[in-house]
């Protein structure tokens, strides 16, 4: 058996410390956290697996953390993560966009409804002063009015995010106004 002379392992102990100082140079990118900007990849799947919408080969998707641009579960789930990482994210419909509500249906006179939407399924935008824009869908014709469901598109469904963090910008910090 054959032992390294001292000069080798000297200098394989000296190699090793070398490339772990350059290991602790090494920058890390800052982790997902209250205030920063992300970049966000991701492909979002029902249960059956049939891709529901996708950004993957267009612009990434960019939010501020912490301001519930997208929905809370899955901005809760990205926290501390950084840029090139990837994680699959299952959301409930409670965690997603809640639960149908068979109750969240009205109906409109039919000529409130533009002509080439009278067709069960078809997608309208609704607008309200209190709440705002919103997607509804036409569930039913009728002779004089017709039956608007007011649920989410995405209501009643598990969500699958498939999501890679592209970038994270810290949180800008801001100073006070001066008094």
């Amino acid at each position: 058996m054959r032992v390294a002379s001292p000069v080798v392992l000297t200098l394989l102990l000296v190699v090793g410390i070398a490339h772990a100082q350059a290991e602790e140079k090494k920058p890390v990118s800052p982790a997902i956290e209250t205030g920063s900007t992300v970049k966000l990849e991701y492909t979002l799947t029902d249960d059956a697996g049939k891709v529901l919408d996708s950004n993957k080969g267009q612009d990434p998707l960019t939010y501020t953390h912490g301001q519930e641009e997208i929905l809370p579960a899955l901005e809760n789930a990205l926290k501390g993560m950084r840029a090139g990482d990837h994680k699959d994210v299952t959301l409930p419909p409670a965690d997603g966009y809640g639960e149908v509500d068979p109750k969240a249906v009205t109906e409109v006179p039919k000529e409130l409804i533009p002509p080439e939407s009278l067709k069960a399924g078809a997608e309208l935008v609704a607008r309200s002063p209190s709440a705002g824009p919103r997607l509804v869908r036409v569930k039913e014709i009728k002779e004089k009015t017709v039956v608007i469901d007011l649920n989410h598109p995405l209501a009643g469904k598990t969500l699958h995010f498939d999501v890679t963090v592209l970038g994270v910008e810290p949180a800008q910090m801001v100073e006070p106004p001066k008094k």
